[in-house]
């Protein structure tokens, strides 16, 4: 029987740092990351997971080589996957990492897998394995690692952010439904190509009886509308006014627009977002 060290990465901040995290103060583990390509992800992502390789020092394996979203989604009747009908977490997140580890969990092997929730994320719980060899940690609740100690992790890695966050709060393949609506007007500016093949989704899901959108009771072709536009960024401009000012300075860091950015931008993600994907 042997002990298996495993990380989960989404292509985000919080589980890239936790790999830098491992990688600086436990170096003593065989950690064997693993990401769960769901075939539909930024390209902003494999470029991130590329420079992540290169601080780590090995690869980064990738899961679901045969079967990808457009598998799945056929298989699903062509139904779009919603926050009520989270298929693509189950097929494209949950199930192939369990047939990964299956192995060696019926082998009798030991396996510790370690998730990125920070220490300022109270409401989220890790990954519940049901398994009595499959063991999950969350080392940055641990050592008290918040949303400030990852961008720090990530900085002084030589890492940084991915190139996403420029425009977009979370990770996740190109067409979460999790995405603000604001972030759907930023995919068609920052890549209109993604954005045309989610409308022709949803609209191939639509002729297929889905009572889905990928924006929650508002169609893409809607959205794009450019009044539509105006009023999306009107309103987020509005939330972000509204969420500083009730946001409270700490005089022990310095101002950081960057890390206050992120922070509001998440504050209006939906907390029960994947955890899988969104870290």
């Amino acid at each position: 029987m042997a002990e298996r060290h495993v990380l989960g990465i989404s292509g985000g901040k919080d589980s890239a740092a936790l790999a830098v995290f491992m990688r600086l103060y436990h170096p003593e583990l065989d950690i064997q990351y693993f990401f769960t390509d769901t075939g539909k992800e930024l390209p902003e992502v494999y470029d991130f997971l590329a420079k992540l390789e290169g601080f780590l020092g090995k690869p980064i394996q990738k899961l679901n080589p045969d079967r990808d979203f457009d598998f799945w989604l056929r298989e699903y009747g062509h139904f779009l996957p919603s926050p009520r009908t989270r298929w693509c977490t189950r097929q494209l997140k949950l199930v192939p990492f369990r047939n990964w580890v299956k192995p060696w969990l019926e082998a009798g092997d030991s396996v510790h897998s370690y998730v990125a929730i920070r220490a300022d994320e109270n409401h989220r719980e890790g990954y519940d394995s049901s398994h009595e060899n499959l063991t999950v940690h969350l080392p940055f609740r641990t050592a008290g690692v918040d949303h400030a100690g990852v961008l720090e992790l990530l900085n002084g890695a030589g890492i940084g952010l991915p190139k996403y966050y420029d425009w977009r709060s979370r990770s996740g393949c190109t067409f979460c439904f999790f995405q603000q609506k604001i972030e759907w007007v930023r995919l068609k500016r920052e890549h209109p190509e993604e954005f045309e093949e989610a409308k022709r989704y949803e609209k191939n899901a639509l002729e297929h009886g889905s009572p889905f959108t990928w924006s929650d009771r508002e169609s893409l072709e809607d959205l794009e509308r450019p009044e539509r536009v105006e009023m999306i960024e009107r309103e987020h401009k509005k939330r972000l006014e509204r969420a500083r000012a009730r946001r409270r300075v700490n005089p022990l860091r310095p101002d950081d627009a960057q890390m206050e950015g992120l922070e509001l931008e998440e504050t209006f993600s939906t907390a029960s977002a994947c955890l899988v994907c969104h870290k």
